[in-house]
């Protein structure tokens, strides 16, 4: 059964959470304001839309398509990322936060996060090669088995990788957050 299509639409200050949310394949779509809390999304494909300040708190993302996805400004508190359908994933996120959210064994290559809160997430066996991490906080984030080679997190804080389980070759760090390298030693790192 086909699911219906949606194109070029804007979705402004819609309360998903009361209204039902229509599954189907949405391209070149721009939600605005709107409250996808809880939303099930599953299934859904969306291909270059955009997401403005919107909640999608604990959305259901089961074999969610998700092609050159751009959230901004986004609640994503809790999303299980790693459940997507993995076919042409790309996603960009720019001052979200997306704490408690799961990427686990996911191919990130080249993903972009700026200016994002991710707390706790979990990027456990991950492909983060040449990732950019602007300005994250990455406290109690997991990167254990993932690959970070060529990846950058210069500006990026709070994080804790181990270089005998995750692989950093070529990865840029800055003097001032390189310490997150080595907490695990218990060395004390001065300017």
């Amino acid at each position: 059964m086909e699911q219906p299509l949606f194109e070029e639409i804007v979705f402004e200050k819609k309360d998903f959470t009361s209204t039902s949310f229509t599954k189907g394949d949405y391209e070149y779509c721009s939600f605005a304001h709107c409250d996808l809390q809880k939303v099930d999304l599953s299934g859904c494909r969306f291909i270059e839309c955009s997401f403005n300040d919107c909640n999608l708190t604990l959305a259901s993302l089961r074999d969610t398509s998700m092609q050159d996805v751009k959230f901004v400004d986004c609640k994503m508190l809790g999303l299980q990322f790693d459940r997507c359908n993995k076919f042409n994933w790309s996603i960009s996120c720019i001052g979200c936060s997306l704490d408690n959210s799961v990427f686990s064994k996911m191919e990130l290559k080249k993903a972009k996060f700026t200016n994002c809160r991710l707390l706790e997430v979990d990027f456990t066996a991950c492909d983060l090669r040449e990732a950019v991490f602007d300005a994250c906080d990455l406290s109690r984030a997991n990167f254990a088995m993932a690959s970070l080679e060529k990846a950058d997190l210069r500006t990026s804080y709070h994080f804790t990788i181990h270089p005998e389980e995750t692989r950093v070759k070529k990865a840029k760090f800055s003097i001032d957050n390189v310490a997150g390298l080595f907490t695990r030693y218990d060395v004390i790192i001065e300017s």
